[in-house]
């Protein structure tokens, strides 16, 4: 249990590492998250004054006459937190807690996967990534939506989300053997 604890906590070191390098230094969340507004500043202000509980707001294009919405117009999605600057620590916190528990979950799914699956470090790789790609599926339908991503930016989050678990597995996969394998190292 202490090996599978080891290699989740240091899966979920290789996942913040990803990240750092990934979103901070090449830019990647920012790319998708931080657009802006010809006029963010009167728009900025207009939301300040006009939305006040937190929440996802939907908003549609006017309804036509026969009571139904247009079907080309845009629909833009809102979405107020209720945090501000100052808060960000916290949701940094919650993500870190999450990167952490995730890879550690990962670990223990592989150590009590199958002796077949467990016995070639490729085939360990395998499950830990497979893990991603329903993390990935996941975050796509998550992610995705009227008010949400597009479906080109919530596909290019599911993939930044599988290379991580990728990452992550080629070292849980080094600590995550069978047990044959294991006390044959202590011998050895």
């Amino acid at each position: 249990m202490k090996r599978v604890l080891l290699a989740g906590l240091l899966g979920g070191v290789v996942m913040i590492v990803w990240l750092i390098v990934v979103d901070a230094f090449l830019g990647f969340g920012r790319s998708i998250d931080m657009n802006q507004l010809p006029e963010e500043r009167t728009v900025y202000a207009f939301l300040v004054e006009h939305v006040k509980e937190p929440g996802r707001y939907v908003l549609n294009p006017e309804v036509l006459p026969d009571q139904r919405f247009p079907g080309d117009d845009p629909i833009f999605g809102l979405h107020y937190t209720g945090l501000g600057h100052d808060d960000a620590g916290q949701e940094m916190l919650i993500g870190l807690v999450v990167m952490l528990l995730s890879p550690i979950a990962g670990a223990w799914l592989l150590a009590n996967s199958s002796p077949r699956t467990l016995s070639r470090y490729s085939r360990r790789v395998a499950f830990f990534a497979i893990i991603g790609v329903v993390v990935a599926l996941m975050g796509v339908g998550a992610r995705f939506g009227l008010a949400s991503y597009s479906l080109g930016d919530a596909s290019a989050w599911g993939i930044h989300d599988l290379g991580a678990w990728v990452c992550a597995g080629l070292l849980v996969s080094r600590f995550v053997r069978p047990p044959t394998e294991r006390s044959e190292a202590k011998a050895g």
